[in-house]
């Protein structure tokens, strides 16, 4: 295969439109999650993320980014574990709800507590229970990466997103 090459005709100093950055970011079909918490005061917080990847299975690790302007940013500025719920493809709804500035975002959401005592969506497709392991901030977000003390899959059809739009994920 022959080698690609690309020059930069950027200049070193210039930064790129935000809003045409998130356009080529959201080009990248990700699947939809619902990060959740405990905060110092012992109420539960959550929060919809689509920036949410593996990062390693020896020691089981992943990492989620969380945006310092999230109304629940603080709670996990602080937190010291926290789970990520992978949505099922019905629950725009829940995506929604997490994504709104609601504060009653528990009121009719099922939830249970795992091992780090981190809210556990009772109904989503996938869950991961975690430590933090490292908290790295970087731009205008923060990168938590977890270690996974438990989890549990199901098998219904993720809840996709892409170019500001949920998206169809059909498995092969």
């Amino acid at each position: 295969m022959a080698a690609i090459h690309v020059t930069d005709q950027a200049q070193p100093d210039t930064q790129p439109d935000p809003m045409a950055l998130r356009r080529a970011f959201g080009s990248f079909p990700t699947g939809v999650t619902v990060l959740t918490t405990i905060d110092t005061d012992g109420r539960p917080r959550g929060m919809t993320a689509s920036s949410f990847a593996s990062v390693s299975l020896q020691p089981a690790l992943l990492l989620v980014c969380v945006g310092h302007g999230a109304a629940s940013f603080p709670a996990f500025a602080q937190c010291r574990s926290f789970a990520v719920n992978v949505l099922r493809d019905d629950q725009q709804d829940v995506s929604g709800l997490f994504a709104s500035k609601s504060t009653l975002k528990y009121a009719n959401v099922s939830y249970t507590m795992r091992r780090t005592g981190s809210p556990v969506l009772t109904d989503c497709l996938t869950w991961f229970d975690c430590t933090l392991h490292q908290r790295v901030h970087a731009g205008d977000h923060t990168v938590l990466f977890g270690r996974i003390e438990q989890f549990d899959t199901g098998h219904a059809a993720p809840l996709g997103f892409s170019r500001g739009r949920y998206a169809e994920v059909r498995p092969r």
